[in-house]
């Protein structure tokens, strides 16, 4: 396991690695038996200039339903935290796909903010790599195009419980039981879908087609020990923040770096809270959203994802490539 302590006042510039912008779309998942119907959000190369595209309340630069510019492309799937969305690391997905990836992010039904059950609903720790497995299907199947996505070079993000998705698609076993126990005072929510059998590993879905995994601060609890962590085989590039929050624990963070097998690196971001992956926010939802938006006086997030955003495409480009297949 490598340690980076990142110098936050350090701004890596954006070099010009492609001329393309990034194509823009939103389309649906359909429901199955395996689950709802997904809502996602696609970026990908595109060689028209950007403009300003107007997303609800949001204002994003791309191009919409752009053609993808270039074939058996890789494929980054980005999970949001606990109540986010697909927006809330777009302009990571925007710096991927400027690069040459395919980039899709998802609301997870049981976890999106669109869904006013999710305080008190925990079953979206079992359904959430289930929702994953079944984009991926989706991509590759249903509406793939001509071969514009390669099978073999597939990336995860997740931030939060993005990031603890991330680690049960590359093998990890969570250890429920640690995590809820005892069923009373403030873990008696957790514990309202029934017995604890239910929360089995047995339950979790693994992705063997995710070749290559970016976490950043993800909830790490239940996954107390190198045996939960011992299948994981695939490359990882884990952040944590100094400070945590939201129920993501430093310590725990530091557990799963100490526990990661195989090629692994682990980054710090000093004076960094827990929301300080998500990208910078406009000044209204700072006004409306300071416990999401608003950071140390000492922090800048914007410098900060500058340098995040290109790390995670370095690596990316390490761990699958761009352009030719490998």
């Amino acid at each position: 396991m490598r340690l980076c302590l990142l110098s936050i006042i350090a701004i890596f510039s954006f070099a010009a690695t492609a001329v393309e912008a990034a194509g823009f779309q939103t389309f649906s998942v359909p429901s199955d038996p395996g689950g709802p119907a997904l809502e996602a959000a696609m970026w990908s190369p595109c060689a028209t200039a950007a403009k300003d595209i107007k997303l609800g309340s949001s204002v994003i630069p791309g191009v919409r339903d752009c053609s993808i510019a270039g074939q058996n492309l890789p494929l980054i799937v980005v999970s949001h935290g606990f109540g986010g969305s697909y927006l809330g690391h777009r302009d990571t997905a925007e710096t991927l796909a400027d690069a040459g990836f395919i980039v899709v992010a998802i609301n997870h039904p049981d976890d999106a903010y669109t869904n006013e059950a999710r305080f008190r609903d925990y079953w979206a720790l079992i359904s959430r790599p289930s929702d994953v497995r079944r984009l991926i299907d989706f991509l590759l199947g249903p509406a793939s195009g001509p071969a514009r996505i390669d099978p073999n070079r597939i990336g995860f993000f997740g931030f939060s419980r993005g990031g603890y998705t991330g680690l049960v698609l590359g093998g990890g076993q969570p250890n429920f039981r640690a995590w809820f126990s005892p069923c009373t005072g403030s873990n008696a929510e957790r514990c309202t879908h029934g017995s604890l059998d239910v929360w089995s590993i047995h339950s979790l879905v693994h992705d063997t087609r995710v070749k290559a995994i970016v976490i950043a601060d993800p909830l790490s609890k239940m996954f107390p020990t190198s045996d939960s962590l011992r299948l994981i085989s695939v490359p990882v590039q884990l952040w944590g923040a100094q400070f945590g929050g939201d129920g993501v624990f430093p310590e725990d963070v530091a557990t799963i770096a100490r526990n990661l097998p195989g090629k692994s690196e682990f980054h710090i971001v000093p004076r960094a809270a827990h929301f300080a992956f998500i990208r910078p926010c406009p000044d209204e939802l700072k006004k409306s959203r300071p416990n999401i938006c608003v950071d140390d006086a000492s922090f800048d997030r914007v410098a900060f994802h500058r340098d995040f955003n290109q790390r995670v495409l370095a690596f990316f480009r390490q761990q699958l490539g761009v352009g030719e297949r490998p």
